[in-house]
């Protein structure tokens, strides 16, 4: 029996813990399959993205038919959230910290503004449910940046929504710092025919 045309897909749920465990073990196998702490970075960034193939692995809960997670997440976050138009970037920040980060992670950092011209900001974790179940980085692998996921997928989702942006972590707790602080800085609009063009 197919499917009604109208009706949207359902995506699989999986359980917080199980993702938790199932992004180590994947952290894990990119340490085990890359030296460079640099490479393991840029992977874990560029998961999120539009056409990033699905890694050939158990780790296919995480993306599913190369789609990325930033583009899924969107789709499903405009669907439930019925957030209305934003006007400006602080209206943006405060639609990820208070409403994504409270659906998807069930945490709600708080959320600074670091210029005057109003396009970069930070957010604040006091508690990163990704790394619950981590007490340290690996040995010899200091520069690792271990939830570099969240950035990609954070500058994927503004992607998909026509914002360019640079997202980077500033501090992690798991390199010691007493916070950990993911920074976002909006470049520009991006142009809306060009990018559907590219897709």
């Amino acid at each position: 029996m197919s499917r009604p045309a109208h009706r949207r897909p359902e995506y699989h749920k999986i359980n917080k813990d199980l993702f938790v465990l199932t992004y180590g073990a994947l952290v894990a196998q990119l340490c085990k399959d890359y030296e460079k702490d640099e490479d393991v970075n840029k992977y874990l960034d560029k998961m999120a993205y539009p056409g990033q193939a699905c890694p050939p692995t158990m780790f296919a809960v995480l993306i599913e038919k190369g789609y990325s997670i930033g583009t899924r997440l969107v789709e499903d976050f405009l669907a439930r959230s019925c957030v209305r138009r934003c006007h400006s970037y602080s209206e943006i920040i405060d639609i990820i910290a208070q409403v994504a980060f409270k659906m998807y992670l069930g945490i709600t950092p708080s959320v600074t503004c670091n210029n005057s011209s109003r396009n970069e900001f930070s957010l604040i974790l006091d508690k990163n449910p990704l790394v619950e179940f981590v007490e340290e980085l690996p040995t010899g692998r200091s520069s690792l940046c271990y939830c570099n996921l969240l950035c990609g997928i954070i500058r994927g989702a503004l992607e998909m929504v026509h914002l360019a942006a640079d997202v980077a972590f500033l501090q992690d707790r798991l390199k010691g710092d007493r916070v950990t602080e993911i920074g976002i800085t909006f470049l520009k609009k991006l142009d809306e025919k060009k990018y559907r063009r590219k897709k």
